[in-house]
């Protein structure tokens, strides 16, 4: 009787066991299609496809953004050099003005400190200043739910400016930074995503001869955490200049704090051998309710 009773007792323990971890795995299904569902399939509102964005270099809004959509970033990083450390902070507002039509306004700052003592003739130490006045707009103008697919254009531009030290001696804006670019994001399945952002990059200075040209590739690939807005994954920048490729891995993870605050941490490995090392990024992402 006891042995046809432990064995009862075992096999209710693995019904129980199995059950659970289905019921555990349907739970995580069903996680994933409300958020997807609540981010794509809002009633009266334009197709949206959900897709995770890359946090070194973001996009202007949301691909497929719909009006009325806001978010505020807030961006402090550290990057360390053989001769000096560099500092960057950036305050950025992003909103939608119109369906699929995204805005941004940036101001990026950057500081320099030289911890080592040793910037002197050759090894000057750069000057601290705000790099410039940064305006940009993305249309999305391929929305499509069947494939998880989205693409856009856009076109950003910076009024550079001079350093801190030179305000009073020099002019305040130094030149334009032109950057037309193009995005195509795909989703596969619930939990992967990939993107790539790419296109040409000219500054050109007042004076004529300060000019530099180069051409940007940054993919990213993300795997979202089931169920929520967190994400881990990496970007790939690159950029080709003077016929030389320069690569810069960032492993990142975006963290949900609340419903409307986000935090993102990215690393760069630099692939190439130079002056620039380990650099470490956090931004700060704050999306107000949106009212349509």
């Amino acid at each position: 009787m006891s042995t046809q009773l432990s064995l009862r007792i075992a096999l209710s323990s693995i019904f129980i066991i199995c059950s659970t971890s289905v019921f555990s795995q349907i739970t995580k299904q069903e996680k994933d299609s409300i958020y997807i569902a609540e981010t794509e399939e809002q009633e009266n509102l334009p197709a949206k496809v959900l897709h995770a964005e890359p946090l070194y270099i973001d996009l202007i809004r949301d691909l497929g953004a719909r009006k009325g959509e806001r978010e505020w970033n807030l961006g402090f990083g550290i990057k360390d050099n053989n001769n000096y450390e560099e500092y960057e902070t950036l305050i950025e507002y992003e909103w939608a003005v119109i369906d699929r039509l995204g805005l941004e306004v940036e101001l990026p700052f950057t500081f320099y400190y030289d911890r080592r003592g040793v910037s002197n003739g050759e090894n000057s130490l750069p000057s601290s200043k705000l790099e410039g006045l940064q305006l940009a707009a993305q249309y999305t103008f391929l929305v499509d739910p069947k494939y998880n697919l989205s693409m856009a254009g856009g076109y950003l531009h910076k009024f550079t400016m001079n350093a801190f030290d030179n305000y009073n001696s020099s002019r305040l804006f130094t030149g334009n930074l032109m950057s037309p670019f193009m995005v195509v994001a795909k989703r596969f399945g619930t939990n992967f995503h990939s993107l790539i952002y790419t296109g040409p990059v000219w500054e050109r200075g007042f004076s004529g001869f300060e000019n530099e040209f180069f051409y940007q590739i940054n993919t990213s690939f993300h795997y979202m955490i089931t169920g929520t807005r967190n994400f881990i994954g990496l970007e790939i920048n690159k950029i080709i200049i003077d016929g030389n490729l320069e690569t810069t891995l960032r492993p990142q993870m975006r963290l949900g704090i609340s419903d409307h605050l986000m935090i993102g941490i990215v690393t760069g490995v630099p692939i190439e051998a130079n002056n620039d090392r380990f650099s470490t990024f956090f931004r700060l992402i704050y999306e107000p309710k949106t009212k349509h």
